[in-house]
């Protein structure tokens, strides 16, 4: 399945909806601070083939961000997967218990 692009108008809103600042965002991702405010900048990031703009998109998924592509005309998006306390709570489980093993499901 193809990722669908956004814009860096949708990645300063899923910022907004996720309450990240840019320089935690930056950290979070793994990108130089000024690379997060180019691409927030930029409208059309459709053909960018940015690994920083793949981390940044993750970074923002992992906080509960969900980017909505166009549809019917309708434009495109951001909205959150849950709740803002939901997502603060998955996050610090993710940091509890050490390293994560192996799953034994088949």
């Amino acid at each position: 399945m193809a990722i669908v692009p956004i814009t860096g108008s949708q990645i300063a809103a899923a910022r907004a909806l996720t309450e990240i600042s840019q320089a935690q965002l930056a950290v979070r991702a793994g990108v130089d601070l000024s690379t997060l405010v180019e691409l927030e900048g930029r409208h059309n990031l459709a053909n960018e083939p940015s690994a920083d703009l793949a981390k940044i998109r993750e970074a923002l998924e992992s906080l509960g961000a969900v980017f909505v592509p166009e549809r019917r005309g309708a434009g495109v998006g951001v909205r959150l997967k849950f709740g803002r306390s939901q997502a603060r709570a998955i996050d610090r489980w993710e940091d509890e218990g050490g390293a994560p093993a192996d799953d034994e499901v088949p």
